[in-house]
């Protein structure tokens, strides 16, 4: 088992452009997730010289059921989306595609990881994980999100301090 096998039977890839579709709709049915159109996730799988970016899905059954997108600039990296489909929350694979996104961040040079959360987020599912995760408050963005307009909290992980990797892996 490693970090893109995460067991649980979710399997974690790559994204690629056959993917786009159904990230897109997973998306598009959680009003809390960023709605992005179809060409952010292109430039987000595309190779060049542009910010290296991280994109992957998660499949359970052969059905693509979440995804996660990143940014690494070394040392910084941060998470720009990560979204599960209603259906499939509470069975954590959304803890799964986090640890394979941060193992994958660190494997690119990343030794602090940003992200952005909804501030009504801070006391539900995602805020615990971020939290076992050994993500740290570092800020504020007020009135960040629109529909419905709501502050963003500023979460940073130091990877090199973080023996909480460990703990994510037992979720």
């Amino acid at each position: 088992m490693n970090h893109l096998n995460p067991g649980a039977g979710l399997a974690i890839r790559r994204m690629t452009d056959e993917d786009i579709e159904r990230v897109v709709a997973i998306a598009s049915a959680l009003p809390t997730a960023p709605q992005w159109p179809r060409a952010n996730y292109e430039t987000a799988i595309a190779t060049g010289d542009g910010v290296r970016r991280i994109a992957l899905v998660g499949e359970y059954a052969s059905d693509l059921v979440g995804f996660v997108v990143a940014s690494v600039i070394p040392p910084q990296g941060e998470i720009e989306s990560i979204a599960v489909e209603v259906k499939a929350q509470g069975y954590g694979f959304g803890a799964s595609l986090l640890l394979a996104v941060l193992q994958e961040l660190k494997l690119a040079g990343a030794a602090e990881i940003d992200l952005e959360m909804r501030a009504s987020s801070a006391h539900g599912m995602a805020g615990r994980i971020y939290q076992r995760a050994g993500f740290l408050e570092v800020g504020m963005r007020r009135r960040y999100y629109h529909n419905p307009v709501e502050d963003a909290l500023l979460l940073r992980l130091r990877i090199v301090e973080s023996p909480e990797l460990k703990l994510l892996e037992e979720i």
